[in-house]
């Protein structure tokens, strides 16, 4: 009894408030009122408050009612922030949607919002936001969508969340939140999206998660969960990506998880990274990276044994080191059993003993040998220093497989050139098809170089994405210094673009998954990799597609590679035209610079070539930018006709716009637009596109 009155009365509670809001007394001039009060606008707004419609940030429909309140993420002239609760949201009963998404507040989130019963779409992230979620929340019966990350929420997930019957995306993540997941969550049965990852939640994983048929994303990694991971999530009828972390134990059933015969359907990130595991790994296990999308993460963990060099091959997104006492050997993975890998390595080494001494004297006899024959060859190791690390497909391929299998890089096998060196095509013995960048030497007088080199590769090489071209290995020898990448056989978006064949093939669905590739890719270096990495030249010609068209970010990181002494702060690398114009003068190199990039590549897929016109006019702000998104778009391929794919180019315009800020803290973060580009939610302005000026976009 006690449990149903403390669900039930912040509900009544709301009904009761939300019974006064809705009262006729509520006028366009009380909502003015209360815009201006809350000392979010700027005098320049404010000192009309009867023209509060035509505010910055602010939508009324056709009564003059208020029905959002969107600021663009970001400072921007005009609109000042500040604390949440200042706004009388009881003057506002007509809000539809709240998105205030990185708009420079804090507070606390007021139990106010609660009697605001026809809102959909309520989001808080990127704030400074504290305290516990209100649990009047619940009372929302129209929401559906709930984005409150990257704050500094505190307390419980409220049960009253659970009673929003009609919510489809709900992120709680990158807070603070404490104690257990709901039980009752089962109960959200629209529920699409359901992220609580980084947090500090406990208990269990609870059961009724696996009631959410509709569900396609999971994320509870990073939090402090434990016990079983309820079967039954696994056999969800429409699931696409379930991501745990930390909370998993060696007992745990996450090898029986998935059915085999949904591994080529599910993308399943299973990362059991940064625990405590120990003992071998079971070689089932690695079937489950073997689909297409399929990622396996152990890194970071106490495992130890063997691992066969053809699965670590075969597996395209399978990260296990470092891990102190696991190899990579062509055998077969040890037992689990701990006590009987240390029996088997004792006699091993013993046997090794006995070998070497039997052999010690003829041994010696050979290598002096082997000295008197090298005497007339060219030596592998000089004063420089050579570094040499292959990633040996099948444990015999060697240096002089990639030198002959290019004809020591004969230009008849070059496909590209750039700034850091040619690119060639070379086929392995064993009929594989790799790509090798050969690069510019650079900085070899600094004794440090080649160490520093082999370190940042090693970092770049534990990148695992699906839209990231995969590094294999690398060379550094004082005779040449290349890459091993694995060959993406369509060629760059820059190409394809600029062929009317394929560019006609790659339709407006085709080239908005582009787009979300590279914006995932760019979200996962900059916020889910450690250290984060800088890509510091996105361009088309970095952007490689596979043959089913799928985008793969290519060159990440080479700028810093070729000069690993030199900070992310210091070195200008890119390619003109999409270098973010604040390098000319600040010469400071972060995240934002890449952002600008994706901003440049996301126009001109959209429209086919490189949109530097467009771009130049925006700097003007001259009228010239005021063109009709329809005149805008690729023209050889007619208009999205379904209303999906043209929100989906609505969104991407309107992002890539966005991301091209001329001021950098005014750019979204990569992670809010892989965010943003996740979500299916109708744009803003949903009219047909002949209607639409890019200058309203950018507005």
């Amino acid at each position: 009894m006690a449990s149903f009155f403390a669900i039930c009365f912040p509900i009544i509670t709301t009904a009761i408030l939300l019974t006064i809001a809705a009262s006729p007394t509520v006028t366009a001039n009380s909502e003015a009122e209360a815009l201006k009060s809350s000392g979010w606008w700027s005098s320049h707004y404010t000192k009309s408050v009867s023209d509060h419609c035509k505010w910055a940030a602010i939508t009324c429909d056709v009564g003059g009612n208020v029905v959002e309140i969107a600021p663009a993420p970001g400072p921007f002239a005009g609109w000042l922030g500040g604390r949440l609760g200042e706004l009388n949201f009881l003057a506002l009963p007509h809000l539809l949607r709240l998105n205030l998404g990185s708009a420079g507040l804090n507070g606390t989130i007021p139990a106010q919002i609660g009697v605001l019963s026809k809102l959909t779409i309520l989001d808080l992230s990127f704030n400074s936001l504290v305290g516990a979620i209100p649990a009047q929340l619940g009372a929302l019966s129209k929401l559906t969508y709930l984005n409150l990350p990257f704050n500094s929420l505190t307390g419980v997930i409220p049960t009253q969340i659970c009673a929003l019957s009609n919510l489809i995306f709900l992120d709680l993540s990158s807070n603070s939140l404490t104690g257990a997941i709901p039980t009752q969550i089962g109960a959200l049965s629209k529920l699409k999206y359901l992220y609580l990852s980084k947090n500090n939640l406990t208990g269990e994983v609870p059961p009724d998660i696996g009631q959410l048929y509709r569900l396609l994303f999971l994320d509870l990694s990073h939090n402090n969960l434990n016990g079983i991971i309820p079967p039954k999530i696994a056999t969800l009828p429409v699931i696409k990506y379930i991501i745990f972390n930390r909370e998993s134990k060696p007992g745990n059933p996450v090898f029986g998880l998935v059915e085999a015969s949904r591994y080529n359907e599910l993308f399943l990130q299973i990362n059991l990274s940064h625990n405590n595991l120990s003992g071998s790994i079971p070689r089932d296990l690695f079937e489950l990276g073997t689909s297409e999308f399929g990622t396996v993460d152990l890194s970071y963990n106490a495992l130890e044994g063997l691992i066969p060099i053809d699965i670590l091959c075969e597996l395209p997104k399978c990260v296990v080191f470092p891990n102190a006492k696991l190899f990579n050997y062509s055998g077969s993975i040890t037992s689990s059993n701990k006590e009987e890998s240390h029996r088997n390595y004792t006699t091993i080494f013993v046997s090794i003993a006995v070998l070497f001494g039997l052999l010690f004297l003829g041994g010696g006899f050979f290598l002096l040998k082997i000295k008197a024959k090298k005497s007339n060859q060219e030596p592998l190791s000089t004063s420089e220093g050579d570094i040499f690390k292959i990633w040996n497909f099948n444990g015999k391929i060697a240096y002089e497989d990639i030198v002959k299998a290019t004809e020591d890089f004969h230009i008849r096998y070059c496909i590209g050139t750039g700034g850091y060196g040619s690119v060639y095509r070379a086929e392995l013995p064993n009929g594989r098809v790799v790509a090798l960048k050969k690069l510019h030497r650079l900085e070899r007088e600094n004794p440090t170089y080649d160490k520093c080199f082999k370190n940042e590769a090693e970092i770049l090489q534990g990148i695992r994405h699906q839209n990231i071209v995969r590094l294999f290995g690398y060379c550094l020898h004082n005779r040449c210094m290349f890459l091993i990448y694995e060959y993406v056989e369509r060629g760059s978006l820059f190409c394809i673009l600029r062929d009317e064949n394929e560019a006609g093939e790659l339709d407006w669905v085709k080239r908005a998954n582009v787009v979300k590739g590279v914006a995932h890719a760019l979200s996962y270096m900059h916020h889910d990799c450690d250290p984060p990495i800088l890509h510091r030249d996105v361009s088309s010609n970095n952007i490689l597609l596979d043959s089913k068209l799928k985008a793969r970010l290519a060159d990440f990181g080479i700028a810093r590679l070729l000069d690993p002494h030199s900070s992310n702060q210091t070195q200008i690398a890119g390619t003109r035209g999409y270098i973010a114009p604040e390098l000319a003068y600040t010469m400071v190199v972060n995240e934002k610079c890449d952002v600008y990039s994706f901003g440049v590549v996301a126009l001109e897929t959209m429209c086919g070539s490189h949109p530097g016109e467009f771009i130049n006019s925006m700097a003007r702000k001259s009228g010239e930018n005021d063109i009709i998104l329809q005149d805008f778009i690729d023209r050889r391929l007619s208009p999205p006709a379904n209303i999906m794919v043209a929100s989906d180019v609505i969104r991407i315009v309107s992002i890539a716009l966005a991301c091209l800020n001329p001021n950098p803290k005014s750019r979204p973060s990569m992670k809010q637009v892989s965010q943003e580009l996740l979500v299916c939610r109708p744009p803003k302005i949903a009219r047909p596109l002949n209607t639409i000026s890019m200058l309203e976009l950018m507005n």
